[in-house]
């Protein structure tokens, strides 16, 4: 679509990092006004939980995408520091970032899950930019389609392929999913049962409607656990409805005897 927002000279403004460095802010704002408002947790605080979120993320993000196709990088090494900057799997980014999440949590004494739950909007936000980024970079693309909403991606620096042939805006209808993961979990925070609750509807939610998307996405690259019907990302995404399910019966359970 615009992979460039901004070129002046050797100067350049990519739309997708862009649109992240956006996201960012705005997550920051939100986390920070909410950990203070219910935990009264500082701002500087939540700035050095975000270095350590960022982190993990980039490196979960980027092992997992080599993981998506090892033996390439297997038979040449060099190209892991030539596609640091490209690709990512979100899946990879989380199940890196949880778990460092929590040990911060632990090591600040804070309330473990009651920050899940605020960090789960935070994700979401910072989700959903990336995904316009994505869309505007044209990486993430759908299958080509017929349908009216398609998309044609021209720019010959977009990621898309192939170019000039309307495909699924797959990248918006994450956009789209995340928005309402969203909302729907800002009006229902009033009315949890648990803490944590929140976090664990976030990952059965995304799961589900990630698997869903996966049916018309058109970047084979990021490959398949069972050729052409299942996903590396359907197959997680299984995975971690599994034992969210579990989690959040026991956490409801032990709820109810506390």
């Amino acid at each position: 679509m615009h992979p460039r927002l901004i070129e002046i000279g050797n100067f350049t403004v990519f739309t997708y990092g862009f649109l992240i460095v956006v996201g960012a802010t705005l997550a920051y704002l939100f986390l920070s006004s909410q950990a203070k408002k219910y935990y009264h947790i500082q701002p500087d605080k939540i700035s050095s939980l975000l270095v350590w979120i960022f982190i993990t993320a980039f490196v979960g993000g980027k092992v997992f995408f080599y993981l998506e196709d090892p033996q390439v990088y297997m038979d040449e090494p060099a190209m892991m520091l030539e596609d640091i900057g490209n690709g990512f799997v979100f899946f990879g980014s989380l199940l890196f970032a949880v778990p460092t999440t929590i040990w911060f949590f632990i090591r600040n004494e804070w309330n473990v899950w009651g920050m899940l739950d605020l960090l789960a909007f935070t994700t979401l936000i910072v989700h959903a930019f990336g995904r316009l980024g994505c869309f505007f970079a044209g990486c993430c693309h759908g299958i080509p389609t017929e349908v009216g909403w398609g998309v044609s991606f021209t720019d010959p620096q977009s990621q898309a392929e192939p170019l000039g042939v309307a495909l699924h805006p797959t990248q918006l209808y994450s956009f789209l999913m995340l928005s309402i993961i969203f909302l729907a979990l800002y009006f229902y925070r009033k009315k949890k049962a648990f803490d944590g609750q929140l976090f664990i509807l976030y990952v059965i939610l995304y799961s589900i409607g990630r698997s869903f998307i996966e049916i018309f996405r058109g970047d084979e690259a990021r490959g398949y656990i069972i050729d052409g019907w299942v996903t590396h990302s359907q197959f997680i995404s299984m995975i971690l409805i599994a034992a969210m399910i579990g989690l959040y019966a026991w956490r409801q359970r032990k709820n109810s005897l506390s």
